[in-house]
């Protein structure tokens, strides 16, 4: 049985959590989508590393954080 599709869209955040203790996660941002739907896989350019993974396809310790639940609230 297969768990649910991530969906993301451009400028969403990937939270990678490592599932080794005593290693750090991976945060990225969603630079391209391959389908309109936004599922994967995705450009993803790693924040604080310099790099990017032109295809990733994220595992079950990834979740999307979407730009909007980011914004600070208005006053």
């Amino acid at each position: 049985m297969n768990g649910p599709v991530l969906r993301a869209r451009v400028g969403d955040l990937l939270i990678v959590e490592s599932i080794t203790r005593g290693r750090a996660g991976r945060t990225g941002l969603v630079v391209a989508l391959y389908h309109t739907d936004g599922s994967p896989p995705y450009l993803v350019r790693w924040l604080g590393e310099g790099c990017e993974t032109p295809c990733y396809y994220p595992g079950p310790d990834a979740r999307v954080e979407r730009r909007w639940e980011r914004l600070p609230e208005s006053p």
